[in-house]
């Protein structure tokens, strides 16, 4: 047992990829500096969030990390739920909403007996929870030692879109805030508008948020004058992600970091659209042809999106996408000039690495912001969600990217001319060099804000400060 006096963090995230992975570099980055830390999430997300973890100095294999073992993994029991295969049809997830509903309806008596004990044992409780598991700020209000944060996993310009499409910092760099039931189901939106509602009953200590002022700032000046239901204090510690350096890799090295190697400088498109979506076989035959076509070297990661209890077992749709792309790519991987990948990808050591030159993406924040920071320009291709903000971001405010797909067309298929077209214009042009450079700028400014001085740093330490006052 800990002593008395010790403060004890609780983080909780949100039984998605994108978020479990921005709430475990966080707790990460609070273990480093010597926080006893509890992650707490139902078991099949603990497995995969330490198996998928890379980027501090593990390579992939979580139990590398030296900061790992600080961190205790905390099962939290659900519900049984139906987990069926993702539907490549549907842009958004909803193969994925029978567990957020068991999530949020089921995990709060067992948060809430972790909870318990650690408040009986520790001076402080302090929870940082994922703001779609807001359930946690109720929990903790409970309790006379504990307290709560939320952790905002998506853009801070995200929630100035949300309180004001009209704001005149939308207005004046011309981006659109697309409204969330055009962008999710009626039935997502409506759980997110009960989290929101329980954000209101139990109020925090304020909000945490992936970003930092380099890509932000304007917008983080902005939020921190809307009245928010996590509380009044906000705290922008972004990217939780490690920032790498060109070379760096773990122990278990991937081999298509060995095929990076043997590329010229800024020559690779690399191409995922994360956990939450897969391509319909219309549309993987589109991409392949506009990849065997483009003459560009590439790494394509093509697999299928997560099931919600995360077994990996492939869909038979799986098979036919890739036997569609290999038809299409014809020779293109034999005479080496690209990798598919398909099962999980080192995304962090491919953005950091030299020969990368831009990212084709679903523009999670995740992703739009481990490739910011790492100086690559993005494609951007969203799928659905806070995605289609993060892309008017990118590409009208951030200037580091170009839309491949028009959200009003994402019920269609992208035909390979128009990929084509998008991968030259990156990759292959005056144009694309202007934002390659600007990209790199941005991944300057980036790694500035985390260095020791640097705007994150600092609100990171006041965080710190904050929870062990």
């Amino acid at each position: 047992m800990e002593p008395e006096s010790a403060v004890a963090v609780v983080t909780v995230p949100f039984p998605a990829q994108g978020h479990l992975n921005q709430l475990l570099h966080l707790s990460l980055l609070l273990a480093s500096r010597g926080l006893p830390v509890h992650y707490a999430a139902p078991e099949p997300h603990l497995r995969e969030a330490r198996a998928r973890l890379h980027g501090w100095g593990c390579g992939g294999a979580g139990a590398g990390s030296p900061f790992l073992t600080a961190v205790r993994f905390r099962a939290l029991e659900v519900p049984a739920h139906a987990s069926p295969a993702p539907d490549p049809a549907s842009p958004f997830p909803v193969h994925m909403l029978p567990l957020f509903e068991a999530f949020c309806a089921g995990a709060r008596s067992p948060l809430g007996k972790l909870l318990e004990e650690l408040s009986a044992s520790h001076r402080r409780v302090v929870v940082l929870h994922d703001r779609m598991a807001a359930f946690a700020a109720g929990e903790a209000a409970r309790l006379p030692n504990a307290e709560a944060l939320g952790v905002h996993c998506l853009a801070a310009s995200y929630n100035v879109g949300w309180a004001d499409p009209g704001h005149a910092l939308l207005r004046d760099h011309g981006l659109v805030f697309h409204p969330s039931d055009a962008c999710a189901t009626k039935e997502f939106v409506a759980l997110a508008r009960r989290m929101g509602q329980e954000r209101r009953r139990a109020p925090g200590a304020g909000m945490v948020v992936n970003t930092c002022r380099a890509l932000e700032g304007e917008f983080l000046d902005v939020l921190a004058g809307i009245p928010s239901s996590d509380g009044p204090k906000l705290f922008a510690v972004g990217p939780l992600n490690p920032v790498l350096l060109p070379g760096t890799t773990g122990s278990a090295r991937h081999e298509c970091l060995d095929w990076l190697d043997k590329q010229p400088s800024s020559s690779v498109l690399y191409v995922s659209f994360g956990t939450t979506s897969s391509l319909r076989p219309e549309q993987v035959r589109e991409l392949a042809a506009a990849l065997r076509d483009s003459r560009q070297r590439f790494i394509w990661v093509l697999r299928d999106a997560d099931r919600a209890d995360m077994r990996d077992e492939a869909a038979p749709e799986s098979g036919a996408r890739l036997a569609v792309a290999a038809s299409e790519l014809g020779d293109a991987t034999a005479r080496g000039a690209g990798v598919v990948i398909t099962g999980w990808a080192p995304q962090l050591e491919i953005l950091a690495h030299r020969a990368t030159g831009a990212f084709m993406s679903h523009c999670g924040w995740n992703s739009t912001v481990e490739s910011l920071s790492h100086g690559k320009p993005i494609l951007a291709w969203p799928m659905h969600s806070d995605q289609p903000w993060d892309a008017e971001l990118v590409c009208k405010y951030l200037r580091a990217g170009i839309l491949v797909r028009p959200w009003e067309q994402r019920h269609d298929v992208t035909p390979a001319a128009a990929v084509r077209e998008a991968i030259g214009r990156v990759m292959a042009s005056d144009e694309g060099a202007e934002m390659r450079r600007r990209a790199a700028a941005l991944g300057e400014a980036v790694r500035g804000a985390v260095a020791e001085g640097g705007s994150s740093r600092q609100d990171l330490e006041e965080l710190v400060a904050y929870m062990t006052r």
